[in-house]
């Protein structure tokens, strides 16, 4: 009897494992002879029915059927999965590659790094310094009187009495003065901070680039020849420009240098309330109170300084109306610089 259903299993197994074409019905297989309550298993358990003599004859004949039915079981999952492998995995190198995205520079780095390029090819060096910085550098060097309205605690991020977050890159003119004799030609950008009220014009934190130039024989002239050049080559050629008379602590005469506005060509709009121009520096000749801090001698050397924000030059060329938006990290006023 356990030798007919031997047969029969066996039989109906090959008949069904032969014509399997796919994994799922592979897997339904398994599940009818393999399992703990399949075919198979069943025909084992039958074993104790069976008398002694004929147990080990019928014992050898299930362990090799089993054994048998493995391999061909096993034999026809390795042909279904490769199969389905090389359709799935299949790589065609004669495709063209996925594009990956690329981030890209912000755009007040973008901005910074024109603004610099533009002044290497004018001669002058880079150097950066500290941006927490001593009273001493950032205000008394630079000839601002201990009442000046810029020391004022509603300005300066102090850190204690003789600390303070930078309030512009001028000191890191000081640094440079004390550290090289003239003559010395460099600009230097960085983070700079002042304590004022978040807004669409202001922002706690903000870059600046600042110039300086010294050596026997430095004249307003030269400053001037120095701006326009940099203004044409990075607003356009074709714009108009004009000095006005300014004040800074550092420098003597000191004047504002404005720009013809880009966006209304001069007729007057809301970037330039009207007035047709827009300030892009403060600049100026430096104050000779100045060199006596750095060991300079104010009777041989002259020289001018200038500055300005990277924030408001990018918002200027790009028409860009909120201060904010550079620091918020939105993709969508991000990619499209």
């Amino acid at each position: 009897m356990l030798n007919e259903k031997l047969n029969q299993i066996s039989a109906d197994f090959q008949s069904e494992i032969s014509s399997v074409t796919d994994i799922q019905k592979l897997e339904d297989i398994r599940i009818k002879y393999f399992s703990r309550n399949g075919l198979i298993s069943l025909l084992f358990d039958e074993l104790i029915n069976v008398s002694n003599e004929d147990k080990p004859i019928l014992g050898k004949s299930l362990n090799l059927f089993r054994n048998k039915a493995q391999e061909d079981f096993n034999s026809i999952k390795i042909k279904l999965e490769s199969k389905n492998d090389s359709g799935e995995n299949l790589i065609d190198i004669s495709l063209p590659g996925n594009v990956q995205p690329f981030g890209s520079k912000h755009i007040l780095t973008q901005t910074l790094d024109e603004i610099k390029s533009i002044f290497k090819g004018l001669g002058f060096s880079v150097y950066e310094g500290p941006e927490l910085e001593s009273d001493y550098y950032n205000f008394e060097a630079l000839n601002f009187a201990p009442d000046h309205p810029a020391r004022d605690m509603q300005d300066t991020f102090f850190i204690n009495e003789d600390f303070l977050l930078r309030t512009h890159t001028s000191p890191v003119q000081i640094r440079l003065m004390e550290s090289h004799k003239p003559p010395v030609r460099a600009i230097m950008p960085g983070r700079v901070y002042r304590s004022e009220a978040v807004s669409a014009r202001s922002y706690c934190m903000f870059h600046q680039v600042e110039g300086l130039y010294v050596d026997t024989d430095v004249t307003f002239a030269e400053l001037k020849g120095t701006l326009v050049s940099f203004a044409k080559q990075f607003y356009g050629d074709d714009i108009k420009y004009r000095f006005r008379a300014s004040f800074f602590p550092f420098t003597e005469p000191s004047a504002e240098m404005d720009i013809t506005c880009f966006l209304c060509h001069g007729s007057g709009c809301k970037i330039c309330k009207q007035t047709g121009w827009l300030e892009i520096l403060g600049c100026g000749m430096v104050d000779p109170n100045v060199y006596k801090h750095v060991g300079y001698d104010p009777e041989k050397y002259t020289g001018y300084a200038f500055g300005m924000g990277i924030e408001r030059t990018a918002m200027l060329k790009y028409g860009i109306d909120d201060i904010r938006i550079f620091f918020e990290n939105d993709f969508r006023f991000l990619k499209q610089f």
